[in-house]
């Protein structure tokens, strides 16, 4: 059967066969056992016109329960300005998407350039790439960064106390590109620094990732992590959310080489998950060896400022075989919303977003221990999400928030939950939520069929500020 989108002829794809030595294209599938080829008809339903498709989307749309989000651990619920989705859809900066040639992508370029700039100084290191799809790839090529600047050496080890997701995809790549890892015991809500002093010390250890602000929401003591990293010749790699660091200590005040996370939280919207931008930033002393894409300032023949990519050799499309890495996605469009989110924000606009979450968020963990439903987890600092143990049932807990139509208290370890609170959650809010888990001490339990007043008067309070 012929097929008119296919680009090869028949001629072609005889002659392509010929070369391999193979007699059809069916042939190319001779190694795949029978057994788990699917050979019946596909249950597929009847065509449909363009009204009936939409219609149908539209209707299992409607399934979908909207929740009003009360945690973090890694996708945080962060206001995002209107004028945002306006900005960005401007024929500026709609050059081409692979911003190969500079007179062609000066739009693409130039906002990368003021996304690389704004991350630097947010982290305090010195220079910044683009190309991460999220926090969890930045994290693996910073581990691979280490690897390739301590070159001889194994071993990375890893804080337990990094994002579950993250380390999922730190354990992937280091599978496959021959990497052993450690990992650091958390203890007492922190990581652990008398066991990562006792592992470094072990030697062969290329590089040490821990997270500024751990999954349990407590911020890092990083105090001596660098200096002891540094005297066993490896790097130190701090995961970091980038929103914080416009209050809390940055990674090159440790004394970080790499720093990594998701620009997640600079604005972008939740998205059920995605598509995100990851960020990677290092000391110069490291730039030859960072992944994807940089793009540095210059001048044109008419002495006009310009800009282009810069050390190119480090990606796959040039001397691929002398390439850091093959991620080269730019994550363009999401690197320019970050842009825009913190030209808009500036820095006091983000200590502002920074204190109106830490309010929020130590009213509620406050709040919460007052009911006598729960119990601190750890006596840590903590700064828009935090941790506590509850005792009542986990998924009576989360149950009764659903029915309210709240998305928190996600279990992070058995007997310990997470919240996190944003600059967009409202005292009322919080107020609405808490009536409703202290319901949990009463003797009558709180359930659907019943749908007591107190529940229908606090998801009527959350949908009005929403």
């Amino acid at each position: 059967m012929a097929f008119a989108y296919f680009p090869h002829t028949e001629d072609d794809v005889r002659q392509m066969l010929d070369r391999i030595g193979v007699g059809s294209l069916e042939d190319l599938y001779s190694d795949v056992p029978q057994d788990v080829i699917y050979r019946q008809e596909y249950d597929l339903p009847d065509a449909m016109s363009e009204h009936e498709v939409r219609q149908y989307f539209e209707d299992l749309a409607e399934q979908n329960v909207p929740l009003f989000c009360l945690c973090g651990l890694g996708a945080y619920d962060h206001y995002c300005p209107a004028v945002i989705p306006h900005i960005i859809s401007r024929s500026e900066f709609l050059t081409a998407y692979t911003p190969y040639q500079p007179e062609v992508a000066q739009g693409t370029l130039r906002y990368i350039f003021e996304y690389q700039s704004m991350i630097t100084e947010l982290t305090g290191m010195d220079c910044t790439n683009a190309s991460m799809y999220d926090g969890a790839t930045a994290a693996a090529e910073a581990m691979m960064m280490a690897m390739a600047s301590t070159k001889k050496k194994t071993r990375v080890l890893v804080s337990e106390g990094l994002l579950p997701q993250v380390v999922q995809v730190v354990k992937t790549y280091a599978k496959f590109k021959g990497v052993e890892l450690g990992f650091i015991p958390c203890v007492d809500g922190a990581t652990s620094y008398g066991a990562m002093l006792a592992e470094v010390a072990k030697g062969d250890v290329a590089g040490v990732l821990v997270p500024g602000i751990n999954k349990y929401g407590v911020i890092e003591d990083l105090t001596g992590y660098a200096d002891a990293v540094h005297a066993q010749k490896g790097l130190l790699i701090v995961y970091s959310d980038p929103s914080s660091l416009a209050v809390i200590k940055t990674p090159g005040e440790w004394g970080a080489d790499i720093v990594c996370g998701d620009s997640q939280s600079l604005g972008i919207p939740l998205c059920y998950g995605g598509p995100y931008v990851g960020f990677l930033a290092c000391t110069k002393d490291h730039v030859r060896k960072l992944p994807g894409r940089i793009v540095g300032a210059t001048r044109d023949v008419d002495g006009k400022r310009a800009y282009v990519l810069t050390l190119q050799a480090r990606e796959q499309h040039i001397r691929r075989e002398k390439a850091t890495s093959n991620i080269c996605s730019n994550q363009s469009l999401m690197a320019l919303y970050v842009t825009v989110y913190m030209s808009l924000m500036g820095p006091s606009g983000l200590r502002k977003v920074n204190e109106l979450s830490y309010g929020g968020a130590h009213y509620l963990h406050d709040k919460l221990i007052e009911t006598g439903l729960f119990e601190k987890a750890f006596d840590k600092p903590f700064l828009k999400e935090f941790t506590l143990k509850p005792l009542v049932s986990v998924e009576t807990l989360q149950e009764t928030l659903q029915m309210i139509g709240v998305f928190g208290a996600v279990e992070i370890e058995p007997g310990l939950v997470n919240f996190c609170v944003t600059e967009k959650v409202s005292k009322e809010n919080l107020d609405a939520v808490l009536t409703v888990v202290s319901s949990l001490g009463d003797d009558t339990p709180v359930t659907q069929n019943d749908t007591p007043v107190i529940l229908r008067e606090a998801k009527d309070l959350l949908t009005e500020e929403e």
